[in-house]
């Protein structure tokens, strides 16, 4: 996913990514205009002040409006998603400015989604907002890396120890599709489906621990691990990949066979080489 390299006129214009052929059009349906029509002859015939307002009245139902707001919520995520997946695999690259309109044109959106699905992405870090211009991807380095790998290890590793000693052989047994899905991603090579994968396998196992605030903070965490620094490859080489999954396969034949000496070395390795 890589925006246009014109921005849409009356916007302000930034530094784009090239462009890497098209991609599937995410179309907003309009909203509903019969409502309007009805209340401007509402107001025009003496029907209540309310009906012509769009509230409820016995002659005529409210219109729609929650429909729209799903629809459009539902655009917003799927640009959402598709940033995200740009962020992984380097097409976003760090120090780059990205209008709305221009990832609009990209999606074949208007620049409203874009932009409120970039306001996330700032919330969470990985852009920050150029006024008149757009939206600079971060520039991580590898302190950042290094302190987010930290912090993951400090959340998650007690709690995987734990479970360790707590979640018997048969609930574990039950999230092998999880690894095999991070080892079939990472054969692919590509680095955004494996970084989905590498991340439904770790919320397997945290969501075993009952808190869903835990799996929330350590699932932003991981993800804000997976965007790449600046001044390194764009993307993490298919053999890295391939070796970081294979970590989960033996980390859970190990949670499996109960072998807690086997789990702490392992679960140290995996940490240290985050993401």
């Amino acid at each position: 996913m890589r925006p246009s390299a014109q921005d849409a006129a009356g916007t302000g214009t930034g530094r784009t990514g090239t462009s890497a052929g098209a991609a599937r059009p995410v179309r907003v349906p309009a909203p509903p205009g019969a409502g309007d029509t009805d209340r401007a002859r509402a107001r025009g015939a003496g029907e209540p002040v309310g009906a012509a307002r769009g509230e409820h009245t016995h002659s005529e139902p409210p219109p729609p409006r929650p429909r729209a707001l799903v629809q459009r919520s539902s655009v917003r995520g799927q640009v959402l998603d598709a940033l995200r997946t740009a962020l992984v695999s380097g097409e976003l690259r760090p120090g780059e400015v990205y209008s709305a309109p221009a990832l609009g044109e990209r999606f074949g959106v208007s620049a409203t989604p874009v932009r409120e699905a970039m306001q996330q992405l700032a919330l969470e870090g990985a852009v920050e907002v150029v006024p008149n211009r757009g939206f600079r991807v971060v520039e991580r380095g590898d302190r950042e890396l290094a302190e987010l790998a930290e912090v993951r290890a400090l959340i998650e590793v007690p709690v995987m120890l734990r479970l360790a000693r707590t979640v018997p052989a048969e609930r574990w047994a039950e999230l092998r599709p999880f690894a095999e899905a991070t080892v079939r991603a990472a054969s692919s090579g590509c680095p955004a489906t494996y970084a989905e994968a590498d991340r439904a396998f770790h919320r397997a196992v945290l969501a075993l621990a009952g808190n869903d605030q835990l799996v929330r903070i350590a699932g932003d965490l991981h993800r804000r691990a997976q965007w790449p620094p600046a001044g390194a490859p764009a993307v993490r080489g298919r053999a890295d990949l391939i070796a970081d999954a294979h970590e989960h396969t033996a980390l859970l034949d190990a949670l499996i066979a109960g072998d807690l000496d086997v789990v702490r070395a392992l679960v140290g390795e995996h940490y240290t080489g985050a993401p």
